[in-house]
């Protein structure tokens, strides 16, 4: 049997998910593995900061702009 990657039914290709680093928002979850910082400091930032423009509300939830927030972490030596 030759192995087919592309065969239907497949559980490991899944053609909907976008690699975390071309995403434009990032989840509290998938941001703190990407940029290596807890989930509680990436929510305290995003509630003690008034109005970033790094944060986007879904709803209740945050979504952190995966390229503002890296330009605010340029800016910064200490989060």
């Amino acid at each position: 049997m030759i192995f087919d990657p592309l065969r239907k039914g497949d559980d490991k290709l899944n053609n909907n998910d976008v690699p975390i680093w071309e995403k434009y928002t990032l989840t509290i979850e998938e941001a703190a593995k990407y940029f290596r910082i807890g989930e509680s400091k990436l929510r305290k930032l995003a509630e003690e900061n008034p109005v970033p423009d790094w944060v986007m509300m879904n709803g209740n939830r945050i979504q952190i702009k995966r390229k503002q927030f890296e330009k605010m972490i340029d800016t910064v030596d200490a989060i």
